[in-house]
């Protein structure tokens, strides 16, 4: 907690750098809670659409993209108190936590066809898990974090637990490679130890009605604005000043670059407060098309990570981003995105899973060399998509590796061949070769070099803290600030950094919600050992 909080804050003017989920919620509590006018708070953001890694765009004639999606459970406790008077996308007298909790009432996660090989369905009554796999993630359970220090998930396990159902539900479910901070994985194992039961199935899932930026960022941005909140679209801040002392640390002056290409100065007067959002998970994204393979860009064109650098620069507390930046061919991953004026492949994926679309979450190939999994969402995912239009979405872990069928790099494919090998594994060439041929197929695939980043094994203080010790006015955001015993890669993570923020800068007689943790619940634990045991 800050020594001054702020006990005056409707003269408060607040800069929120980026304008990801973190920053979208600090501004709501800023207006809720801490009662910072509207028209003060300013929302700085590089790009020329909201919403940070909460996105989905296009139409049915130039095809849709989802670049990924997050996955929502029950008890994303700050996440749905953020939500929980947002008006929905469709209804205003409806809040996007009731649209979201009674549309996964109705359409609820219970996967039959997780996990393929051979392009059959495999069976996952047992996890495979040897007794020194059990014994080992047993330890790891209540092993100390700073143990864990800049050590991966191989440095853990051995050879034998990466060829595991477990594994394989873990790591396509979450996106963690053998290389990960095993730290990370320890804090998801605890975290959600309750949904690990029903993990097979995707069991406790949550999705959102429509992509999450319809369903999240539009309406939060409506609620936003309605209430004067202030968004300085293609403005990008590409430094920061600070007044540094002993036991002080206060920062002075934004440095920024207009739509204009202007470069501008913005003095934090004495009630003037920044909320940095250091680092991104998509920032460098490239998009290719159905005849073009999507380009990998390089650390140099990220202006969230330069940015992120400068000010690591001036003070240790601030962070190493290095550590998490520095190794893009073990942090990126591709995905892509289908657009079909047929029903043809959706059909039948349904007979086969024996899943309504939006029921079945993640069906992973596991014998494909590039490790490729999809989701099917329930349709329509999109407000503008007809119901003669369907969508999915794909990725895969292993870009690098050649295809079992087109003898390429992922990375090197464009729309067209990604299909072709997702099709070899599925067995139905000659089902969608018509399809294709009619030219009622698109697909486009994204390049994401960081988007494993906030995956990458780390040490303590990497991440800075959201409130550095001797902050008076500013605070750090999202998935590279370090809030305990939560799990990076969610939303929950993001929104939690959030309430900390305003919390703790501000007087708002409130308390930022305390993690969900199951583990201390015998009956979860039991349910737990007898899964991982089966």
């Amino acid at each position: 907690m800050i020594e001054e909080n702020n006990i005056n804050p409707k003269d408060s003017k607040v800069y929120l750098v980026g304008s990801g989920i973190a920053s979208l919620a600090s501004a709501t509590y800023l207006l809720k809670d801490a009662g910072v006018a509207g028209e003060n708070i300013h929302i700085l953001e590089q790009d020329d659409v909201l919403g940070g890694a909460l996105d989905g765009a296009g139409d049915p004639e130039r095809g849709f993209i989802i670049r990924g999606g997050r996955m929502h459970e029950e008890h994303f406790v700050c996440y749905w108190d953020l939500l929980s008077d947002i008006p929905s996308y469709d209804a205003p007298s409806v809040s996007v936590k009731e649209e979201t909790f009674e549309f996964s009432s109705r359409f609820v996660s219970h996967a039959q066809a997780r996990l393929l090989k051979d392009g059959k369905r495999m069976d996952l009554s047992s996890f495979e898990l040897s007794l020194t796999d059990q014994t080992d993630l047993l330890k790891l359970t209540f092993a100390s974090e700073k143990s864990l220090d800049n050590l991966r998930i191989e440095d853990w396990f051995n050879k034998e637990f990466f060829e595991t159902n477990y594994w394989y539900l873990w790591a396509t479910m979450f996106a963690f490679q053998k290389w990960s901070s095993v730290a990370a994985m320890r804090r998801y194992m605890k975290r959600f130890i309750h949904l690990l039961d029903g993990m097979p199935k995707l069991g406790g899932i949550m999705r959102t009605k429509y992509n999450q930026y319809h369903s999240v960022v539009i309406p939060l941005k409506r609620y936003l604005q309605e209430r004067g909140v202030q968004f300085h679209m293609q403005t990008q801040v590409v430094d920061i000043d600070f007044d540094l002392s002993v036991d002080k640390k206060t920062a002075t002056t934004l440095h920024t670059i207009g739509r204009d290409g202007k470069e501008a100065e913005i003095a934090l007067e004495k009630t003037g407060y920044v909320f940095i959002t250091n680092g991104s998970i998509t920032e460098s994204t490239e998009k290719g098309s159905w005849t073009k393979a999507p380009v990998l860009k390089d650390k140099s064109t990220s202006g969230a990570w330069m940015f992120w650098e400068k000010l690591a620069q001036k003070d240790k507390a601030f962070g190493n981003p290095g550590v998490f930046s520095n190794s893009i061919d073990l942090q990126k991953w591709y995905s892509f995105t289908a657009t079909f004026r047929d029903s043809t492949f959706h059909d039948y994926m349904e007979d086969f899973s024996g899943n309504l679309n939006g029921t079945g979450g993640l069906v992973t190939m596991t014998d494909s060399n590039w490790l490729m999994s999809i989701v099917i969402a329930r349709q329509p995912h999109f407000p503008n998509q007809p119901r003669d239009v369907k969508v999915f979405w794909g990725y895969a872990l292993f870009p690098d590796n050649e295809g079992n069928y087109v003898k390429k790099k992922m990375s090197d494919c464009n729309g067209e061949e990604i299909l072709e090998e997702l099709w070899y594994h599925l067995k139905i060439q000659d089902l969608m070769k018509p399809v294709v041929d009619s030219g009622k197929v698109n697909c486009i695939p994204v390049a994401m070099p960081f988007i494993d980043s906030l995956f990458m094994p780390c040490a303590k203080g990497d991440r800075p803290d959201v409130l550095p010790k001797g902050a008076t006015n500013f605070a750090f955001l999202g998935q590279f600030a370090e809030v305990p015993k939560d799990c990076v890669f969610t939303v929950e993570y993001s929104v939690r950094s959030a309430q900390t923020a305003v919390c703790g800068l501000f007087e708002t007689g409130k308390d930022v919600l305390p993690v969900y943790e199951s583990i201390y619940k015998p009956e979860v634990l039991i349910q737990a050992m007898k899964a991982i045991a089966r």
